[in-house]
């Protein structure tokens, strides 16, 4: 993408530092037209480049986009202890993130587990978020979704070209929506690694750990939803068995009370490539 610009830091678990990687657009030495940067936060198994789409728009906008590889994904280092693969290091490497950035507030937009991470950090005192957006996640996860993902998250396929790759991603998140073609080759060739002569996932497959050694069960965090005080927007796939349709109902009747947009033709969860995601996205993070 042009006018990307590629920057890491060094955070902190209990093993040692590792590297932090993202992805920044916008009007650059130039400064922001919008004081307020946009932080782009992906799913369990993704990466930065899944808001390749979203962050061309924000960008046009005036907007100082950061699209981060959580640590264990895309370009980040790999942790020394799978077992750290949790919530507590990724809001600290997020605050990190945010002092690095130098800004007085942020907005937040996350994917699944990125929303879950945005709702966390949103749920502080004195949180710097000003306004957060939630792809297909709310404050309750049933079981049955959980083991779904964990169906396939963590393993370590190897694909011999890119169409057993793209079959594979086709199938594994077809939740994502009716994408085009060269949506699906673009997917596919940003979430692979070289291996040899062939390709793996680009991530470590120790992410999935402390979840798979955890007894399954129903997730709730309600009672951080409650203390959220900024703007929510939440996006639902119609077909979502993540984001219930009574989740749904009750985060719009509580707490910040937020926006709910349901998409159509998506299950968990919309892929924000379409224009008509990116674009009220980009208008509502546009309010104040």
């Amino acid at each position: 993408m042009p006018g990307v610009r590629s920057h890491s830091l060094a955070c902190l678990s209990k093993t040692g530092f590792h590297r932090v990687a993202y992805r920044e657009l916008g009007p650059g030495d130039a400064g922001p037209a919008h004081p307020v940067p946009v932080v782009c936060i992906h799913g369990l198994a993704r990466n930065a480049r899944d808001f390749d789409a979203l962050a061309a728009v924000l960008a046009a906008a005036g907007r100082r986009v950061i699209c981060v590889d959580i640590v264990g994904r895309g370009d980040s280092g790999w942790l020394r202890d799978p077992q750290d693969y949790a919530y507590p290091q990724y809001l600290a490497d997020m605050v990190a993130l945010i002092a690095r950035l130098d800004c007085e507030q942020v907005d937040i937009v996350g994917t699944s587990m990125g929303g879950l991470i945005g709702m966390m950090l949103a749920a502080q005192p004195d949180s710097p978020l000003r306004r957060l957006v939630m792809n297909d996640v709310g404050p309750f996860i049933p079981k049955a979704a959980l083991e779904r993902i964990l169906d396939y998250v963590g393993g370590d396929p190897r694909f011999s070209g890119l169409a057993a790759a793209e079959a594979y991603h086709r199938k594994i998140y077809r939740g994502f929506g009716a994408l085009s073609d060269a949506q699906w080759r673009h997917l596919t060739e940003t979430s692979l690694r070289r291996d040899g002569d062939g390709w793996r996932l680009h991530y470590d497959p120790g992410i999935a750990r402390p979840f798979r050694e955890a007894e399954p069960a129903d997730v709730d965090l309600w009672a951080l939803w409650d203390r959220v005080a900024c703007p929510v927007l939440v996006l639902r796939g119609a077909e979502s068995d993540l984001l219930l349709p009574e989740t749904a109902a009750e985060v719009a009747r509580r707490g910040p009370r937020a926006e709910v947009i349901e998409v159509p033709g998506c299950g968990h969860a919309p892929a924000l490539l379409e224009a008509a995601q990116t674009q009220s996205l980009r208008d509502w993070l546009a309010g104040e």
